[in-house]
This record gives structure tokens, C-alpha cells and sequence, in this order.
């Protein structure tokens, strides 16, 4: 299969273009590698997404709990909404998708934090890059919490919107985008995500259609990286600078410069702000991550679509970095979730990473 093949059959992160057969995370050689943790974003979400291991796993049961608390008066509502089989808005509404999501991914990296595994970077895809942000210690969880909490009731309250993911290139995209609709993310170099508008996208749509280029919808109900969500920008650029940050104390890679956050853009509440209207370009973020140090790649969230993603990259391909999703690919009974944190354990104990104890706490200042 060539790579362009590959490209077309991968997942982009929450937004499949086709969904291939669950295959083996990539093996760890003997040599031990830095672990680096990917943490998704809109678009993985999942009804009850991880919920097989609630109560399996100390550490996940515990962070998550202190996830909910730290998101206030809403926090119980919202575990209840993550727990029920039939929920009052479906998980794809912002309200829904962006604190489960926040709270999901750090109670994974608090999990793994338990088995003793110490990353040595950070990467995060749109909502995950806060999550990293709270891992390196730039904000506390509380602070963080509130501004994904009260950020999504603001993005739901913008125009209707939707995301497309393709596969194709943004060059090949970018004739074809009509009614002001926009590259939202660029997931890889055959995977571009579209945002805008419902009737931007729509009429977008019937141009890749004629181009004979394959897309999906992506599941959202919201144009995240457009200009749909300027007026959302501007909340969140007073919210943010309304909270303490410091720099990061683990590296953290930024998937809107594709370059590690330097201190002066983790305490800028404009880059912070500019998440939900810029572009995510997580490949270019991973190549710069992967560029200085091969790395065991631990994705810290539901499904595997930043995996599936990481395994196109060269230095993966070759077997320098590797690959172990935390939890299935595909949603399933919670027995599945269980099964697959196990597996991601039993992986990184192969690869001489963790243990049975933790000596110190992820990033100094998470609960401040």
C-alpha cells in the first residue's frame, strides 16, 4: 500500500474518511524511548468514552471525579450526562463533547501518570492542547475546567456549522472551498479538515464531490477553526485573561505553530483565544516533536484516530517511534476499554517505562 493509500484508509482525529479494521498497536523495541502523550480533540467524542474504566482503575476514577468537581455547579450534570445511556443532548453538542472530552483525556494522563510513566512531551489536538496545558502546569485544572465549560456554552450559542474531512491535500482543497468555508486542520499531509458555515460546507461538499475527492462528516455541530466562531474568540480571549498561566514545565507542542509553546505564548491569552478560529496543524506539530527524539507515542484519549494518524509518519513507519492507543478504536462494551488499558500497559512495561509506584506528580501546580 503506498502512503497516499494509507492517508485514505487513516482516521483523522475524530473525523474518519473510512474506518479500517482494528489492527495491533505498533510493538516497543527493546531500547527505551521517551513516551510523548497525544491528547484529542473535538470530533473522538463517543457516548460514555472510557466508562469501562471508571472504578477499574483508581487513577482514572480519581482524576476524573476531580475533573467534574473542578468544572463547578455543572460538573454533576455533566458526569451524569457522560454516564446515561440516553442522554439529554446528544454527544456531539458542544456543551456535551468539549468538558467530556477535557475530562476524559486528563483522567487517561492521570491513569498513566499511576503506572508510574513520566512523559517527556506533549501534544494535543484543538481541545487536548488545553488539556496539555494543564499537564505541564500552565493552568490549573480549575481554571481550565471553567474556561471549557463556559467556552462551550458560548460556542454553542454561534451560527450552525459543520466540518468535513477529506482526503486530499490543502493544495488540492483549497479551489474547491466556496461560501467563505475554510482549511480548518491539516491532520496529515493527505488528511485537511473543511469548516463553515452549514451552507458553506454544503456547497463545498458538492465540489469535492464533483472533484471526486472522499470526505466524511466530521461529528460536530459547530465550525471549530473558522471564522464562524469569532464572536467566541473574543469571550475567550477576556476569560483567559482572567487566569494565571506559567510557562510549561513539560514541552508542549503546539498544534496551531507547530513549534513547542514557548513561555510567552503560554501566558498570551490571544493564543489561547485563537484555538477556536485558527487552524490545527497537528502534523506539522508531530513532525517537530518526532524531529527531535524518536518517542513512544501514548494517545491519551478516546479512539485511536491520533494513532492512526502518528503511524503515517516516517520515523514511525521505520520503527524509531511507536504507537499505544489507551483505549479501542471504536466504541464497544466496557469490557473493551479495560482490555485495551491493559494491553497499552503491558506494552509500555515492555518498553522498561513505569512501574508500580509514582514518585511525583505530573506537573507541579495542577491544582492550584
Amino acid at each position: 500500500m503506498t502512503e497516499a493509500d494509507a492517508a485514505r484508509r487513516t482516521v483523522v482525529p475524530g473525523h474518519p474518511v473510512t474506518v479500517p479494521a482494528e489492527g495491533p498497536a505498533t510493538a516497543p523495541r527493546g531500547d527505551r524511548r521517551p513516551v510523548a502523550l497525544l491528547l484529542p480533540g473535538q470530533g473522538s467524542q463517543h457516548p460514555r468514552m472510557a466508562a469501562g474504566l471508571c472504578h477499574d482503575d483508581h487513577g482514572f476514577t480519581n482524576a476524573l471525579d476531580e475533573a467534574f468537581e473542578a468544572m463547578g455547579p455543572q460538573g454533576e450534570h455533566l458526569r451524569a450526562e457522560w454516564r446515561a445511556a440516553r442522554p439529554r443532548l446528544p454527544i456531539d453538542h458542544a456543551t456535551r463533547s468539549q468538558p467530556l472530552l477535557f475530562a476524559v483525556d486528563y483522567a487517561l494522563a492521570r491513569m498513566v501518570e499511576g503506572w508510574g510513566v513520566r512523559p517527556s512531551a506533549l501534544l494535543g489536538h484543538s481541545l487536548g492542547e488545553l488539556v496539555a496545558a494543564v499537564l505541564a502546569g500552565v493552568f490549573g485544572l480549575a481554571d481550565a475546567a471553567r474556561v471549557v465549560v463556559n467556552r462551550s456554552h458560548e460556542v454553542a450559542q454561534a451560527p450552525p456549522g459543520r466540518m468535513l474531512a477529506t482526503a486530499a491535500s490543502p493544495a488540492d482543497i483549497a479551489p474547491l472551498l466556496v461560501g467563505g468555508a475554510v482549511i480548518g486542520a491539516v491532520n496529515a499531509p493527505r488528511q485537511t479538515v473543511v469548516a463553515g458555515t452549514v451552507r458553506a460546507v454544503e456547497a463545498t461538499r458538492g465540489m469535492l464531490a464533483g472533484a471526486g475527492i472522499t470526505h466524511r462528516a466530521v461529528p460536530s455541530l459547530t465550525a471549530f477553526h473558522s471564522p464562524v466562531l469569532r464572536r467566541t474568540r473574543a469571550h475567550a480571549a477576556r476569560a483567559f485573561a482572567s487566569i494565571p498561566a506559567s510557562p510549561p514545565r513539560i514541552p508542549l507542542y503546539s498544534c496551531y505553530t507547530a513549534a513547542r509553546l514557548s513561555a510567552g505564548e503560554a501566558r498570551d491569552p490571544a493564543y489561547w483565544a485563537d484555538h477556536v478560529t485558527a487552524p490545527v496543524r497537528f502534523w506539522d506539530a508531530l513532525c517537530a516533536l518526532l524531529s527531535t527524539s524518536p518517542y513512544l507515542l501514548v494517545e491519551a484519549g478516546p479512539g485511536q484516530a491520533l494513532s492512526r494518524l502518528a503511524r503515517l509518519h516516517p520515523d514511525v513507519r521505520a520503527g524509531r517511534s511507536a504507537v499505544v492507543p489507551l483505549l479501542p478504536a471504536r466504541s464497544g462494551p466496557p469490557s473493551r476499554d479495560r482490555e485495551a488499558a491493559r494491553r497499552a500497559r503491558r506494552l509500555l512495561e515492555a518498553e522498561g517505562i513505569g512501574g508500580p509506584t509514582c514518585d511525583r506528580p505530573l506537573s507541579a501546580g495542577v491544582g492550584r
